[in-house]
C-alpha cells in the first residue's frame, strides 16, 4: 500500500511568530537539510521511498477553488489557511503501522507535523470504476 506523508513544518504555519516563519525567499541550508537527506537515504535503501519533494512557501503558490462549479484562482499566500504542507514523501509499505513507524523516524523539528494519508489503489475502488478505467486504457 502507498502512503502520502505530508510534512507540515512549523515555519510555514500562519500562527508561527514572524521571526521564525519560512516565507518567500526562504532557502534551507545544506546543514539544515543533512538530517532529512539521511532520512530519505534510509527510506530509499529500505525500498519504501517512491518519491520525495519539498514545496516552496505559500506566497509562490496559487489556489483554484470552484464556487458554483466555476474555477477561481487566488494567488498565495492564503491568509485563511491554518496548516501548510511544506513537502511530501510517497512511500510503499506493507501497513499503516509501517508508514507511522517511518514518520516517527523523521528528523522533524519542534512543532512540525507529519500527516499520513493512504493513497487509493485501483483495487480499492468499486468494480465498475475498475472496469471503466481499464476500458479507458484500451
Amino acid at each position: 500500500m502507498r502512503f502520502l506523508m505530508m510534512m507540515i513544518p512549523r515555519g510555514y504555519q500562519p500562527d508561527t511568530p514572524a521571526s521564525e516563519r519560512q516565507e518567500d525567499g526562504f532557502e534551507p541550508t545544506a546543514e539544515e537539510m543533512a538530517p532529512m537527506g539521511k532520512f530519505n537515504d534510509e527510506m530509499e535503501a529500505a525500498g519504501v521511498l517512491l518519491t520525495v519533494d519539498g514545496l516552496h512557501p505559500l506566497s509562490r503558490g496559487a489556489r483554484v477553488t470552484f464556487p458554483g462549479g466555476n474555477a477561481t484562482v487566488t494567488d498565495g499566500p492564503f491568509i485563511e489557511t491554518k496548516e501548510v504542507v511544506g513537502g511530501f514523501w510517497i512511500i510503499q509499505v506493507k501497513s499503516k503501522q509501517e508508514a507511522v513507524d517511518w514518520a516517527r523516524r523523521c528528523p522533524a523539528l519542534n512543532g512540525d507535523v507529519i500527516e499520513l494519508r493512504e493513497i487509493w489503489e485501483m483495487e480499492d475502488l468499486p468494480e465498475e470504476v475498475q472496469k471503466a478505467a481499464a476500458e479507458k486504457k484500451k
